[in-house]
């Protein structure tokens, strides 16, 4: 495993072979989670035939590859899905402090097993990016209700080490303009510090609200990506 920026380079293959390990499956070189918990998949930097060969096996016949920020390209009789040009954005070691204040305001709160029915249709309707049945079991999510219901929430995805990505940030659209991503996303950072680890998070290029955002909470922009899926052969 790498340590430093270098683990961003390849966060899910470092998240798998480390923190995660638990919850991936494994053939040769290529790794993938478990499907009830995340698509995510990876190869190693220099992949060849029998690698691709091996994810194919370990996904099955005609099933989702989701690639995230791999750079390497499978054989051509895998069937693209999709690409999405994105960037990776980390928050220096010297930035501004969390605001440790809004992480205890009381309508912030730990999302937990029986909060995942609602966390799912949350998920529907705002369309944040991938999360499945036991995604919850890769970090702390939070979330905030209104009138009892759950109207936001952001979590914690991949751990390479020294790093957690915060994703699936996310605000039902009668609640926006409230605060509310400020508020989740200062929490999750706050935490993230406490470990003695720096966040780290993805969003797409043309997402120019969400960077704004994330750059008055004191992340930078590390490097473009480009975010792509394929359906197995």
């Amino acid at each position: 495993m790498r340590s430093g920026d270098a683990a961003l380079d390849d966060p899910v293959g470092e998240s798998l072979r480390g923190h995660h390990g638990d919850l991936a499956r494994r053939r040769g070189r290529a790794a993938t989670y478990l499907s009830d918990v995340a698509t995510f998949s990876s190869v190693t930097a220099d992949p060849g035939p029998a690698d691709w060969a091996d994810l194919a096996r370990l996904l099955g016949r005609g099933e989702f590859a989701d690639m995230f920020s791999c750079p390497a390209i499978p054989p051509s009789d895998w069937e693209p899905v999709f690409v999405l040009e994105g960037r990776q954005m980390v928050r220096p070691g010297n930035g501004p402090p969390a605001q440790a204040g809004l992480a205890i305001e009381s309508d912030v709160i730990e999302l937990g097993a029986a909060d995942v029915p609602e966390m799912l249709k949350l998920v529907e309707r705002t369309q944040p990016g991938p999360f499945r049945p036991r995604t919850l079991e890769l970090g702390t999510y939070l979330g905030i209700r209104a009138g009892g219901r759950l109207v936001a929430m952001a979590g914690e995805r991949l751990r390479p080490p020294g790093w957690t990505e915060i994703s699936a940030v996310c605000t039902a659209p009668e609640a926006r303009g409230r605060g509310h991503a400020v508020r989740l996303v200062s929490a999750l950072v706050a935490r993230v510090l406490a470990r003695n680890e720096r966040p780290f998070l993805h969003v797409a290029e043309a997402n120019t609200g969400a960077i704004a955002l994330y750059e008055r909470l004191g992340f930078e922009s590390r490097k473009q990506v480009t975010f792509r899926g394929f359906h197995t052969p």
